[in-house]
């Protein structure tokens, strides 16, 4: 076929005059007429008029297209013009996602902004946790992969409590006061702490014997929460429980066995203690002393005085004492067998009846089975006061105390009501009740 010049050689002479007056766009519609369309990020798509050989010729059109993650600015379509111009300028401009919001108490960091493919990481502040996606990518529909991160306190603060505390109770103690600083939370992220609950006793209290659990637990802003815990032990040292003698009381202080606990012994009536009266429990643990008992209680009648035969029962035995000048006296009789019917009540209240019948020399005294000598149970009256020739009964505490005189019978609970309002009696009656000793009968 040949250039366009060679087939221009071949037309007649008339014809090529003819092409020669015309414009060179009506004359070579398919020549260059518009420059080249460069377009960066992009790419150019153009159809010459009536399939023509060159793209840039008087009428072409050419479609824009921006590469993955660019977009285009100016018309997608461009057309040769007359005047040698595109109809419109393009640019193929990076996509940008829209600027990340900067999460509370933490930031992030991106490669290449916020443009297409620039990827985020996000990041915490101390004692924070990142929630949601760490990295994010600017995608090319301009939004960002992943929901933006956020910053969220969920590290519990930090409590830290004293050791275990162990402590010893006082003498006579079963407590003990133990102290301690109170604990301070701290918290990782902004430093606040919210509430501090303490579950046990408060520090500065009176702690039993015992294992003793104490817990602090404290609360931040975010609502986590830090626990601590310890141990309060208190020990009672002891020597061991004693037992009451047969036949008596014991009454201790305290707890009964722990250091510097004292227990008194005492013996029923009719008998006398034997051994020590108190023992203490010491710092070796042992107790003080020797071990008691209770002895049926002996009366030496063979003493040469009347206050001597009394000193026997000082502290230890109340006296009722039953004269009367002739042993057939009816009034004495009457009383004597009242007495012996009441003989468990004379015993729970520690009565002796000592008995004085006839007139000096043949005046007798008697305990029980023993026989006073005359001029003994003589002394006893006149020390006494008690007369001669008449019935007559006297009553004497604990204390050699004369309490109370009779000239006349007496009902044995008229008498045990009086002795019943003595105060030594009222401790008798606590310690009986507590062993259980009353009278059934």
């Amino acid at each position: 076929m040949g250039s366009p010049a060679l087939r221009a050689a071949l037309l007649p002479p008339l014809l090529l005059l003819l092409l020669l007056r015309l414009p060179a766009s009506r004359a070579f519609p398919d020549t260059p007429w518009c420059s080249p369309i460069k377009v960066k990020y992009g790419d150019v798509y153009c159809r010459a008029p009536q399939g023509g050989y060159y793209k840039t010729a008087l009428g072409t059109r050419c479609d824009i297209r921006c590469r993955k993650g660019y977009e285009l600015h100016g018309s997608s379509q461009l057309v040769c013009q007359s005047n040698k111009r595109w109809s419109d300028k393009v640019i193929c401009k990076q996509k940008r996602c829209p600027t990340l919001a900067m999460p509370a108490n933490g930031g992030f960091k991106c490669v290449d902004g916020a443009y297409f493919n620039s990827r985020c990481e996000y990041y915490c502040s101390p004692g924070y946790t990142l929630k949601g996606e760490r990295t994010v990518t600017c995608m090319d529909n301009k939004a960002w992969s992943g929901r933006p991160a956020s910053c969220v306190d969920m590290e519990p603060p930090r409590i830290k409590c004293p050791s275990v505390k162990e402590r010893i109770a006082e003498p006579n103690k079963l407590t003990v006061r133990v102290s301690w600083e109170t604990p301070e939370g701290r918290d990782t992220a902004d430093g606040i702490l919210t509430d501090v609950i303490l579950k046990g006793l408060p520090p500065g209290s009176n702690f039993p014997e015992g294992d003793h659990k104490i817990q602090y637990t404290v609360y931040d802003r975010a609502e986590n929460k830090g626990i601590c815990k310890f141990r309060v032990k208190v020990r009672v040292r002891r020597c061991g429980k004693l037992n009451a003698p047969e036949n008596g009381y014991m009454k201790c202080s305290s707890d009964g066995d722990n250091y510097g606990a004292t227990c008194e012994f005492s013996c029923i009536g009719g008998y006398e203690l034997q051994g020590s009266p108190a023992r203490v429990c010491q710092s070796n643990l042992a107790w003080s002393g020797t071990e008691p008992s209770c002895a049926a209680m002996n009366v030496n009648v063979g003493v040469r005085t009347a206050a001597a035969l009394l000193d026997q029962f000082y502290e230890k035995r109340r006296l009722l004492i039953v004269s009367t000048p002739t042993a057939r006296n009816l009034l004495y009789r009457l009383q004597l067998g009242m007495l012996q019917q009441a003989q468990c009540g004379l015993d729970l209240r520690h009565i002796t009846v000592v008995e004085l019948v006839g007139v000096f020399p043949t005046l007798i005294g008697r305990i029980g089975a023993k026989i006073m000598p005359p001029a003994l149970a003589l002394q006893l009256r006149l020390l006494l006061r008690i007369p001669l020739y008449s019935f007559s009964m006297v009553l004497v505490d604990k204390h050699g105390m004369d309490k109370e005189r009779y000239v006349s019978l007496v009902m044995p609970v008229a008498l045990f009501n009086l002795i019943d309002t003595f105060p030594l009696r009222k401790e008798e009656m606590v310690l009986q009740a507590e062993m259980g000793q009353t009278c059934n009968t």
